[in-house]
């Protein structure tokens, strides 16, 4: 990483972790500088763990609103409402640890069946998202730590898109996308 990017990376990391905690009335608002990036759109997810296990992510798959905007507003969304989890309470808001990821645009894919789409994965490179009429559900390219292999990657997100793991892609539409992540520094007990 070049230091413009560990700079934006510290940036983004601190506007998230002051967007919670003044959510959790712990802080004042965070403010967001003059900084030109932070006022570009981008799109951003914000992943909380505590204790090494997931304890929120929510985030943007489009551009839609400026950079420092949406890493505010996703870091609120991903201590608050994501469905999975409870809200974070305040006790849990100095043990929680942050991580930004950036997303580069989507590319569609254009694949002719299962086998052509799972040719074209990027394993840990790739962010995919699976569209189904309407809906869609995206992994981040951090998935592949858990998921190595492209068959069971695909699986998986077919099923959180709430389609049967063995359902074919005909009819499916796909998109890539990388991320540029950055985490908080593990914090001293």
């Amino acid at each position: 990483m070049n230091r413009d990017s560990t700079d934006l990376g510290a940036t983004l990391l601190t506007l998230a972790r002051q967007a919670i905690a003044h959510h959790l009335g712990l802080g004042p608002a965070p403010l967001i500088s003059d900084d030109p990036r932070l006022h570009a759109r981008g799109a951003t997810f914000v992943t909380l763990t505590l204790d090494g296990e997931l304890r929120g992510c929510i985030g943007s798959l489009r551009r839609q609103r400026p950079l420092g905007e949406d890493v505010v507003a996703n870091a609120v969304a991903a201590a608050s409402e994501d469905p999975r989890f409870a809200p974070l309470p305040a006790g849990e808001f100095d043990d929680v640890h942050v991580g930004v990821s950036l997303l580069s645009e989507p590319e569609f894919i254009d694949f002719t069946d299962e086998a052509d789409l799972l040719r074209q994965l990027r394993p840990h490179h790739d962010g995919l998202i699976l569209f189904s009429g309407c809906g869609s559900a995206t992994f981040l390219p951090q998935v592949w730590e858990q998921l190595p292999e492209p068959r069971n990657f695909l699986a998986a997100l077919k099923r959180k898109a709430g389609m049967p793991a063995e359902r074919p892609v005909d009819g499916l539409m796909a998109a890539r996308y990388a991320v540029e992540k950055w985490e908080e520094a593990v914090r001293e007990a």
